[in-house]
């Protein structure tokens, strides 16, 4: 990183991790600047004559008026390329095991590591030849860089001319010179490696529809609420209501290419977790280790709240970067929440006028910023890819009215709300069937239609039928369930197996923890074959009891976690057998009555 600026730049005033600093008429907006003797990474937020207003993203304990500051001349970037698969970064791109490796379980003031090792080497496959016309974000070249990744080597977003030479097959560094581009500005040396500034979103071709579902394998989530590759959710929920959970199961679970996770603000001893249990995690897919497509950013609540604010867009630039090799990208960022907290202190000690409940007035331009870079787009290399965004949100007490909440709905389309009370009753994932919504259902209805044609009638009827229960239970809380008909009774008893026997799912369950959408659908496709054929029994007289009795109800709550996703034959045969029963069932009580 080049220094530039003179010695007569310095630090006037301090206030956590906000610097004035003098002296800093040659600097720019959002330019990385290097504080005190340390050389602390900090970046210009606010320019006024003579001042420069810095966000450190350090500890500044012991920095006093009168410290150095250092300008760089480039903005706050983070580097690209192979290597970052499989790596834990902090929220500016500091390799957590690189660190380790240098100063132990402590980031010191100051540490400055490479985010990649520039002397690994890898092996380099060429995909053009000299002479050829190269464009913006086309391939030159491919690494292996994990047995389930092929990385792409990219002409950089900026650069576009004619191939005068490039290497031959073979193993090179980082930073070695693989090709040479003739330009209309010269001649441009190509390295495995480019750089990024994190708050400019990576350019692309054109934005495209969203046609695909990004499978997570959980079945509120895929049959009910799903979300489209390319979209963007939220988790809201209160304390203990599992948002962290439902995370990392939509991390383990989801298919997409590579997982990008935003520890963000998150407690150390819940990112502990992560670091963990990610490296022992197996792919679903390809049965290798997860972390072989998984890049962690752990930005922990008791580091530097500055570091927090860019850690989110950190992730979502590396993510586009994997999106421009034509890769399906989710990123899971926990919590956007602690992120708007980090915003809300940093603009009271800029003195910003606070907005409702002192967040910052720019919390929702700051949300939009995050999202809207998600989507389905047409690369620059030409090829479909997308980057699917989940953000969490912890809500003080689980008030869904508080403002980084409502701002949030503004821009995504999918909410899944997390709910104490069935939190509590250990219903997990706990997101409420009546106050969460997906607007992706159209979207991605061919594709659920080519799946399963009656996917659409199947989830309609489904979520009639809780919303039916719901108004019952209120008149059962009244009067008592006694009182009602038995075919509204009935009801109430298929909503208990469809809540316990489908919306439920259990992560410790080895057939139950991923659930793929041709078993999704024929788990819902039996507890409404129940509903049915026992609403005809009713109709014909038969008492709620005896179809309460039969001997199918405990096999169709057991069948989610009785039979895999590989055993769809042995659901066939429980559909079977639920006809027969009740056929069985039908002509005894008319002999009975007869």
């Amino acid at each position: 990183m080049t220094v530039t600026g003179t010695m007569e730049s310095a630090a006037t005033r301090i206030s956590g991790p906000i610097v004035t600093a003098s002296g800093m008429y040659a600097a720019q907006m959002y330019e990385v600047v290097q504080v005190g003797s340390l050389g602390l990474v900090g970046e210009v937020v606010r320019l006024v004559g003579d001042y420069a207003t810095i966000q450190v993203y350090e500890d500044t304990t012991m920095l006093k008026p009168g410290a150095p500051v250092r300008c760089t001349g480039v903005p706050l970037s983070v580097w690209l390329g192979p290597g970052l698969v499989g790596n834990i970064y902090d929220g500016i791109q500091r390799p957590l095991p690189g660190i380790q490796a240098s100063s132990g379980a402590w980031i010191r003031r100051g540490e400055k590591v490479d985010p990649l090792d520039t002397e690994r080497r890898w092996t380099f496959e060429p995909l053009v030849r000299s002479g050829e016309v190269v464009t913006a974000g086309q391939a030159i070249g491919q690494v292996a860089e994990t047995p389930l990744v092929n990385h792409l080597i990219m002409v950089p977003p900026d650069v576009s001319g004619t191939i005068q030479s490039i290497v031959d097959k073979g193993d090179y560094r980082l930073i070695d010179r693989l090709a040479v581009v003739e330009t209309t500005m010269g001649m441009r040396d190509l390295t495995m490696v480019q750089q990024w500034p994190v708050r400019v979103p990576r350019p692309i071709r054109e934005r495209l529809r969203i046609t695909e579902p990004l499978i997570t394998g959980q079945r509120i989530i895929d049959t009910f609420f799903p979300i489209g590759k390319g979209g963007a959710a939220a988790i809201p929920g209160g304390f203990g209501t599992g948002k962290t959970i439902t995370q990392h199961q939509l991390a383990k679970w989801s298919n997409a290419d590579i997982v990008v996770f935003i520890g963000c603000g998150e407690r150390g001893n819940e990112m502990t977790e992560v670091l963990r249990e990610f490296p022992e995690l197996k792919d679903p897919r390809s049965g290798r280790p997860l972390m072989e497509r998984t890049i962690l950013i752990a930005n922990t609540s008791n580091m530097p709240v500055a570091a927090r604010e860019v850690s989110i867009y950190t992730g979502i630039t590396l993510a586009e970067y994997y999106r421009d090799m034509g890769l399906s990208v989710a990123v899971f960022a926990d919590s956007t929440s602690r992120w708007a907290e980090a915003l809300r202190e940093l603009a009271a000690r800029l003195e910003e006028m606070p907005a409702e409940e002192g967040f910052p007035a720019s919390l929702p331009t700051r949300l939009a910023q995050f999202y809207e870079r998600g989507g389905t787009v047409t690369t620059l290399g030409g090829t479909q890819a997308s980057v699917s965004i989940v953000g969490a949100v912890s809500p003080p007490g689980g008030d869904f009215s508080e403002p980084v909440t409502q701002h949030t709905r503004r821009f995504v389309r999918c909410f899944w709300a997390l709910d104490t009370e069935l939190a509590n009753a250990r219903h997990y994932p706990s997101i409420h069937w009546l106050h969460s919504y997906s607007e992706y259902v159209e979207d991605v209805g061919p594709w659920w239609k080519k799946e399963a044609p009656d996917w659409v009638d199947l989830r309609t009827e489904a979520l009639t039928l809780l919303q039916r229960e719901e108004r019952l239970q209120q008149i059962v809380k009244l009067v008592g369930p006694d009182v009602l008909p038995d075919g509204q009774r009935l009801v109430l008893f298929i909503a208990e197996i469809m809540k316990d026997g489908f919306l439920a799912q259990s992560s410790f369950d080895e057939n139950d923890m991923y659930c793929t959408p041709e078993r999704q659908v024929a788990l819902l496709r039996i507890i409404l074959t129940l509903y049915h054929r026992g609403r005809d029994l009713i109709e014909g007289g038969v008492p709620l009891a005896r179809i309460r009795s039969l001997g199918c109800v405990p096999q169709i709550l057991r069948a989610k976690s009785a039979f895999s996703n590989t055993e769809l034959e042995k659901l066939t045969e429980l559909a079977q057998r639920i006809t027969e029963e009740t056929e069985a069932l039908a002509k005894e009580f008319t002999k009975e009555a007869t």
